[in-house]
């Protein structure tokens, strides 16, 4: 079976046929231009550009997936991607099952040596917008843990019961349906008293002391 090329295209509103219209007349020139005649065009219209999920791109993907496209043609990124790091995933998968990629307001190809070059400042900025934003959280836990902010699910589970039910040796299957929780708020209760020991018993161990020894006054004769 011979494969096709993709041509994808996107409008936020159903309001702007003529725009989607233009996108069309644009990638179809570009297969003029380059000769390529069996291609397959994908259309959302009234899709917005923060869904990664759109039913014309679906379908492309599951087609590329598939096998069916050996190339994929788009006005322009943003027509594409709701973000850096979208693009950047699917220009992994399309480079992992050798499928060339083309946006042509851009005027990038994949299959070019500066198409690459792109591709490489893309995953450097992605890796960015990554840092940026794990930079962030970091900082907002941070000032929260500062400002005396509770972090994490409130922990609901009876300590008390959990550990007394736990020292008589029952089981977490039983000390669960006892103490109403999961199994395993069970085992983290019983994980956190461990470690509690742990710390109270390095605690209570003496440190071992050096015996002193006692100061001998040595008297030196020097001969006069």
């Amino acid at each position: 079976m011979e494969k096709k090329t993709a041509l994808y295209c996107r409008v936020s509103t159903g309001n702007q046929s003529t725009g989607l219209e233009a996108q069309v007349r644009a990638l179809r020139d570009y297969c003029v231009r380059n000769s390529i005649s069996d291609y397959v065009i994908y259309e959302d219209e009234n899709q917005s550009g923060i869904k990664q999920s759109r039913p014309a791109l679906d379908r492309m993907m599951k087609d590329v997936r598939d096998g069916f496209i050996q190339k994929v043609i788009v006005y322009s990124f943003s027509r594409y991607a709701r973000s850096v790091t979208h693009l950047l995933r699917a220009l992994e998968e399309f480079k992992r099952i050798n499928i060339g990629f083309v946006s042509i307001t851009e005027s990038i190809d994949t299959n070019t040596p500066l198409g690459s070059a792109v591709f490489t400042i893309l995953g450097a900025v992605a890796q960015l917008e990554r840092d940026l934003i794990a930079e962030r959280v970091r900082n907002g836990l941070a000032n929260a843990k500062a400002k005396g902010v509770r972090l994490g699910r409130l922990k609901t589970r009876d300590s008390d019961l959990i550990r007394k039910l736990r020292a008589s040796g029952m089981t977490y299957k039983k000390i669960s349906i006892i103490a109403k929780c999961s199994s395993g708020a069970v085992s983290a209760e019983i994980k956190q008293m461990k470690a509690e020991a742990a710390v109270k018993e390095a605690n209570a161990t003496p440190v071992p002391t050096v015996p002193k020894v006692e100061e001998q006054k040595i008297e030196l004769d020097y001969g006069y």
